[in-house]
């Protein structure tokens, strides 16, 4: 099996590793296969309420693998057109469209850098920790081509237009509080501390009313296309679905009496 990515669900709790430490987890066609293939695996895994992607070792995601890039120089242009084309459009895209459609809360785990396909990937986390050994760049005008992975999509959601262009054209690097004063992720803390962090949040979430996280997640991802009052519908519709659920008659009951809920997502 191709290793390069790693997918362990440990009860309710799913992490996704890129795993290629010693090229500080960059990636390259083996990597895009094994990416997609542990996120078809994912999609279909049965109680999963909350996903971690992550890198092994000291890093999220460098980037592309220029290295092997590099080995494609010499192709004649067409060649290389049709060779990055498929990685990107066979392996990347839809894995990335999986990821974002998942029910279950997904959070980056992010420590050391998180450049390139690494940064469109942590932008399309639902939450994301980082380390405050972090760092950010999209990289890609650096080597002269533009963004994948979703990353210009992402990033003008969450920066605005202007601070995406700054971030793409220039793409100067950003320290872990530059990336929080953003909102490009949630919380900063110590790189000793980032584990226990990570755990403690995917314990809350796993917790939570999973059903209730998926109404939700899913009515963010369409409100910057929706119009007021499709949305407005939408809320009514996913309120009405929530209120009909066990968690929801916990949730009352338990704020009634003063206490903690015991959600079971259904």
């Amino acid at each position: 099996m191709n290793e390069q990515v790693l997918l362990d669900i440990r009860g309710a709790v799913a992490t996704l590793t890129l795993n290629r430490p010693q090229a500080m987890n960059s990636l390259g066609l083996d990597m895009g296969k094994a990416l997609l293939a542990r996120v078809q695996e994912l999609q279909k895994a049965e109680g999963v309420k909350v996903v971690v992607v992550t890198g092994a070792g000291d890093h999220f995601m460098a980037g592309g693998d220029i290295k092997e890039f590099h080995t494609m120089v010499g192709a004649v242009p067409a060649e290389r057109e049709r060779a990055f084309g498929r990685l990107i459009g066979e392996l990347i895209n839809p894995a990335v469209e999986i990821l974002r459609g998942l029910p279950a809360p997904v959070v980056g785990k992010i420590r050391g850098a998180c450049a390139g396909f690494g940064f469109s990937l942590m932008a399309g986390c639902d939450l994301a920790l980082a380390a405050d050994n972090a760092y950010f760049t999209t990289g890609y005008s650096l080597l002269g081509t533009t963004a994948d992975g979703g990353g210009t999509y992402f990033l003008p959601r969450l920066v605005g237009m202007k601070k995406a262009a700054e971030l793409t054209l220039l793409a100067e690097r950003l320290d872990a509080p530059q990336a929080l004063a953003l909102g490009l992720v949630n919380r900063v803390v110590p790189a000793a501390e980032l584990d226990a962090a990570c755990e403690a949040l995917a314990v809350r979430l796993a917790s939570g009313p999973s059903f209730a996280y998926a109404n939700a997640k899913r009515l963010l991802n369409r409100s910057l296309t929706a119009s007021l009052a499709d949305q407005l519908t939408a809320e009514a519709a996913s309120f009405g679905r929530c209120s009909a659920t066990g968690d929801f008659a916990e949730g009352v009951t338990a704020f009634v009496e003063k206490r903690k809920p015991a959600f079971k997502g259904k």
